[in-house]
């Protein structure tokens, strides 16, 4: 069993910086895929970043690429989502999941495979 909980959401104006972190406890090994993934209201989850537990290989949505960074704590357990310059459409739900290692490989991570969530945390960007 796997429990994931967020911390770290607020609110932000655009071009700001806000820092996710994800405390992970359970069975997570380095087999696992962990990942960030957000719904904004009236849309679709969709994934954010992905990082391989067992070797750091990193996945990005191309809407983030250059602005996010996913990273791991193994001394920890925890997961991490650094934002900057962050932008009103940015605004969502944030979700830490965890899951089998091949979900990070398929494009847009595939959410509704991923069977570990946490209860989200909020991010709000204001222009």
């Amino acid at each position: 069993q796997v429990q994931l909980v967020e911390s770290g959401g607020g609110s932000v104006q655009a071009g700001g910086s806000l820092r996710l972190s994800c405390a992970a406890s359970g069975d997570i090994d380095s087999s696992y895929c962990m990942g960030w993934f957000r719904q904004a209201p009236g849309k679709e989850r969709e994934g954010v970043a992905r990082i391989y537990t067992g070797g750091g290989r990193t996945y990005y949505a191309d809407s983030v690429k250059g602005r996010f960074t996913i990273f791991q704590d193994n001394a920890e357990n925890s997961l991490h989502l650094q934002m900057n310059s962050l932008k009103p459409e940015d605004t969502a739900m944030y979700y830490c999941a965890a899951d089998r290692s091949w979900l990070c490989r398929v494009r847009g991570g595939w959410p509704s495979q991923w069977n570990y969530w946490g209860q989200g945390t909020q991010v709000t960007v204001s222009s």
